[in-house]
Order: C-alpha cells, then structure tokens, then sequence
C-alpha cells in the first residue's frame, strides 16, 4: 500500500454495466479502470471475486479460493474462437439488475460449449490442471452434479469422507466433468490477472475482500473436516454468528461452521497461510471482514433457533499473522474492525498495525465523542461513507426520524465548518455531497467511496441487507460512466490531497 494519501472507489464486478446480465472482465472493466485512473483514483475496492452459493451471496462460497464463472467475458471467448456470435446472443438481457437465476440457466450452457471447443491439451491448462490449486474445487463439483446439487453432508460415505481411492475413481469415471470445472478456473484465472495488470499498469490497485468464515457445503470444509468445530458424522456442531445488540434483539445467526483453531495452531495455520497467499494472488491489498473474529468470537448451537444463548471463545489473535508474515512477508490488509469494540479488538489492531475502517455514516449522532468524527479518525485507517451492508447514505437519510436527521444535519455542519469548508445543505442529496467530501477530507491515509454515494443514489440501490436473502448482490450500473458525471468526485480527488 502507498503511504501517500490516496482515494478509492468501491465498486464490486457484478455491478459493471454490460450486455450479459452481470458485470465481467471484459471492455466495461477496462473503461472503468481507464476512469479511474483518469481520476487519479489510486485503489478499485471490490468483494469476493469467488463462485457466489446461498443466496447469491459471495460471502457464501462453494470454495473460498475459486472464481465466479459469471465474470468471465463471453466477447473475449469469441475473439478466442471459442463461441459464436449467435450463442453470445443466448445471454443477452436487457434488465437493470442481476438475475442470477437468469445467469445460471444460460451462461452456463454457453461456457460448456466454449469448453467443447478449448483444446485440452495447451500446454499453459495442462500446467494450471497440474498445479493441483483446484483439484478438490473441481472433485466437489463434479460430485455436486453426479448428486443433483445436495450438499456433501448427504453423500454416499466413501465421496462425504473424501476418500482417496473413491475419488480416484470418480475423477477417472468423469474426467470431462472434471476439467470442465479446471476449465472455467483457468479461463477466470486468465481474465482477471489480465485485468488487473491492466490497472497496476495504470496506477490503480486493487483491494479485494476476505470473509472470515466459510460456507458448511464448501470444498474447505469438505477436504478439512478436522479444521472445523463438526459431529463426527460432519454435521455442525455450533455455527457462528453475533449476540442480541441494537440492530437485533435475537442477534444474527449466520450458520457458518466455527474454525477448531487448536487444529489450526498445530499446524502452524497452514491452511490460514495458503489462503492469504491466493488471495495476493489476486489483489494487491485485502480486507479482513470481521478482523474482531481472530481475537474472539461468538459461537451458538447448530440446533438453535437464535443467537441469544452463544458463548464467545477466543480466537488466534495476532499469532495467525505473526505465522503467515513469516512465510509470506508484511501484509497489506485493512482490518474491518467495526461492531463491539473491547480491549482485546484493540489490541489486535495494535499488535498487527493493520488500518482500520472508520464510517462516516456512524460518525453524526448528536455524540460530540463519537469515535467516527473526523477530529477522532487517525492517520493508519480507511474512511467510508458506508460498506457494502450498509443502505446508501441517500437511503439512510431518507429512513431517518425528524430528530435523528437534525442532529446528522447539524453534526455534518459542524464538522464542515471545522474543517473550514462551506457547502449547501438544504436537502438530503446536498448532504449526502458533504459527507463525501468530509469523508475525502479527513486524516485517514485512505478513503474509498461506494459508488451508490458519488452518485448520490437512494436505498434502491442498495447492495445487501444483512439477514435477508433475495434481493441483494443486484446492483448495477445502468451505463458506462464518464468522467463529467462523476466531476465533483474527481475535484474532490485533487482537493483533498489525495490525487
């Protein structure tokens, strides 16, 4: 990471304009790194690049370390001769928003033909095949399709267990099957680590974003039950989730299995270690989603209907980055700290060094001591008007009661005059203008702005509510931007120092 200030964009690949339902790696995203680079904007913050699972949602992976077959660009396989014209056509959609069940009935019809038609004898697929990185990835999703897509849990024991021989079998029975899963992580693979070449060469980073928990029904927990808090017969035996708070009286009961991190320590977190190292495989900078997970965290029953009745256990603390600095050298990673702040979270933040996030949605509550004002945000941190699972900030505002928008309102005056600047405030799309700028603003070395908040755009828009399951990951951008448009970002760049 620079240690310059810097200014970031936070836009997910999903959210690409585009002709084929999603955004992919093709001609909008080169555009959009063109802009940004225009911009001078330095960092391109984007979610898990991985295959999304339940609920569409990239936080819920079949493989924390695979690609998402969606963002691979169908008009670059044409120009490889790998499909036609006409089969392009198959995936044309003319809507706003993703329709993934849409993408799953056709683009994937579409990539088994240009695997139909992919020589499998190049030298560069049969060396990626033979690296051996995706060899469970591709086992568990041939499994999936022999068994009409239940989860491993319900396997025949020989394929639930992994066994060696039973696989070796399995894998000679469905070569194809087999290298057709090979095949759209290698094409991903190509696609991205060419874009992203792209955007270094042109000044632009990339921050990519690591959950701390996988998915139960995932190749993680399927080749390393041992890692992980199961029943003998792999059934969950506690899952995580967060305690009542303000936002729930139940808490938040995610369903994710819990890390046996005494396993973990054994081995000397290996398995922690080569997941970071294909995460810098694919991104210049990572942020750790819920960083306060690693000091400790909050496990429930798996039978439980709620997350009332949890315990909190302690986590690896710093020993987990002390361990993989050692093999893979200092890490570039943005502690998502935000939730409960204790004494241990602090400390974790201080042992490791790693910037924190600071929102400035959170920051104007009438409390003159609220640690998310800009008189309180220091140097080594990353400022956001919100992150991915928050509403827009046009949609927050708009949500608010009369006195809890009077005192966002006020508080935003405030701190504009304290920094000196003077701006319109007559309606909340003026304001939602000021909290940018107050965000570019202030003293954090970093400060990424979702998209949703340069533009100004209301709750609609919204990329995840968190705890409901069907409408989210959908957003997306209706045409390709320019820089006339985003022109008040852009001065703003300049402005604050961070060009």
């Amino acid at each position: 990471m620079t240690e310059e200030r810097a200014a970031g964009v936070l836009l997910h690949i999903s959210s690409l304009p585009g002709k084929y339902g999603i955004g992919t790696f093709g001609d909008e995203a080169y555009r959009f790194v063109d802009l940004l680079s225009q911009m001078k904007v330095r960092y391109w913050q984007i979610l898990p690049l991985v295959q999304t699972g339940f609920g569409d949602s990239p936080y819920q992976s079949v493989y924390s370390g695979s690609g998402n077959p969606y963002f691979i660009d169908l008009e670059i396989l044409e120009e490889e001769g790998l499909l036609k014209r006409s089969e392009l056509a198959e995936c044309r959609y003319k809507k706003a928003n993703v329709d993934y069940s849409f993408l799953y009935k056709k683009k994937y019809a579409v990539l088994r033909r240009a695997f139909e038609r992919f020589d499998l004898q190049n030298t560069e697929f049969r060396a990626f095949v033979e690296e051996g990185e995706f060899e469970g990835y591709a086992l568990f999703m041939a499994l999936k399709k022999q068994f009409a897509q239940v989860s491993f849990y319900y396997w025949p024991r020989e394929y639930k267990k992994a066994s060696p021989a039973a696989l070796k079998k399995f894998k000679e029975e469905n070569m194809r099957e087999y290298l057709f899963w090979q095949f759209l992580q290698y094409v991903f693979r190509k696609q991205w680590l060419a874009l992203k070449k792209y955007a270094n060469d042109r000044n632009v980073l990339i921050i990519g974003d690591l959950p701390l928990y996988v998915a139960y029904d995932s190749v993680d927990v399927w080749q390393h039950p041992e890692l992980f808090k199961l029943n003998n017969d792999l059934s969950l035996k506690v899952v995580a989730g967060v305690p009542p708070d303000f936002f729930s009286e139940t808490g938040q009961l995610w369903g994710n299995p819990v890390y046996r991190w005494s396993a973990h320590k054994k081995d000397g977190y290996s398995w922690w270690i080569e997941r970071l190292r294909q995460a810098y495989r694919l991104y210049d900078v990572v942020r750790l989603d819920h960083f306060r997970g690693f000091d400790r965290y909050y496990e429930i029953g798996a039978d439980s209907p709620n997350a009332v009745h949890g315990v909190w256990r302690s986590g690896p603390k710093s020993e987990l980055f002390r361990f993989a600095e050692q093999k893979l050298g200092k890490l570039n990673i943005i502690a998502e700290d935000l939730g409960v702040q204790d004494a241990g979270v602090r400390r974790l933040v201080r042992e490791t060094g790693y910037p924190r996030m600071k929102i400035m949605g959170f920051a104007f509550d009438g409390d003159p001591k609220n640690p998310y004002l800009p008189k309180y945000i220091e140097e080594n941190s990353v400022c956001y008007t919100g992150t991915h699972d928050n509403d827009t900030m046009l949609g927050f505002l708009y949500a608010m009661k009369p006195k809890q928008y009077a005192a966002f309102h006020n508080g935003v005056s405030k701190t504009l005059t304290e920094l000196g600047e003077t701006m319109p405030l007559a309606n909340k799309k003026q304001v939602v203008r000021a909290v940018v700028k107050i965000a570019m603003l202030c003293p954090s070395w970093l400060t990424v702005i979702p998209m949703q908040d340069i533009l100004v755009q209301n709750n609609r828009s919204r990329m995840n509510l968190p705890g409901t399951v069907g409408e989210n990951w959908k957003y997306r951008l209706k045409h390709r931007l320019s820089a006339e448009e985003l022109a008040f970002f852009g001065e703003l760049v300049v402005a604050s120092d961070r060009a």
